[in-house]
């Protein structure tokens, strides 16, 4: 089976035209698919209007007991459902789902070393069969940043992460394209300069880009975790604009694509 797996972001999720924008691209992408999605911006506003401020480090959520019942809320609830609904209006039979339903990602709760992330989880397992039984019947899944760890307790966890985990798990068996949707539109050489998208990276083009200090910050976690994937299993990675997503489904090239293979820089 060939899926692929679609993450976006609070850049296309806070904004009703561009997430209606994606959602009828996301409706037209062919074969099986997956959306992966957080919406932390969204929970930050709803938790500032309930006196509950988000409390961040290096772009992780701090999450307290009142912190998880608002992303729950935000992500489970309000984001996850109003998308599906808007799938099923563009004729798409979506379902939506935290990690805790039908056991689809346990995870465990982050272990306090220097910080302490409270109700954060990391992905342990991913139930790969439900997933596969899912996409056999039609429906297209739409995961949320809730996982469980088996124990009764919800759990934030990071959306990235997740799409990450999901495509490694169903490599295994299956042929898997990994999605990232951003704010950018792809990886640029001049973040100021949208046309200086680098159309694809190796590891050793990545490597060299960090030593001159071309990738850095918030990209490094996210192109460490696409060369992850592609080490364990996964066909491609892609990483762009969620306008674009369609072309990337096509094989133009409107992002960055990462690939696992080596060449010689020059």
């Amino acid at each position: 089976m060939k899926i692929s797996i679609i993450k976006i972001g609070g850049n296309v999720i806070d904004y009703p035209e561009k997430l209606d924008e994606f959602l009828e691209l996301f409706s037209r992408f062919p074969g099986h698919k997956i959306l992966v999605h957080g919406g932390g911006v969204m929970a930050s506003r709803f938790g500032e209007s309930m006196g509950v401020m988000p409390e961040m480090v290096d772009g992780r959520r701090i999450t307290d007991r009142d912190t998880l019942d608002i992303v729950t809320m935000v992500y489970a609830g309000l984001i996850n459902k109003n998308m599906v609904a808007k799938l099923q209006e563009l004729k798409q039979n979506a379902i939506g789902l935290t990690g805790a339903d039908g056991n689809l990602i346990r995870s465990a709760k982050r272990a306090v070393k220097d910080i302490d992330y409270g109700y954060v989880g990391d992905v342990i397992e991913v139930n790969t069969k439900f997933l596969g039984q899912l996409l056999e019947l039609g429906l297209v899944p739409l995961v949320n940043a809730i996982t469980h760890d088996k124990k009764g307790q919800l759990l934030n966890t990071n959306a990235d992460s997740i799409a990450s985990a999901l495509a490694t798990s169903m490599a295994k068996e299956h042929e898997v394209n990994l999605y990232y949707c951003f704010n950018k539109a792809g990886v640029l050489i001049d973040e100021k300069n949208e046309n200086s998208i680098i159309p694809l990276i190796n590891e050793d083009i990545y490597n060299e880009l960090k030593k001159e200090n071309v990738i850095h910050s918030g990209m490094i976690p996210k192109l460490d975790n696409a060369f992850k994937a592609l080490e364990e299993g996964v066909n491609n990675v892609w990483i762009g604009k969620a306008e674009n997503l369609i072309f990337a489904s096509k094989g133009k090239l409107s992002g960055t694509i990462i690939e696992k293979h080596r060449y010689d820089l020059y």
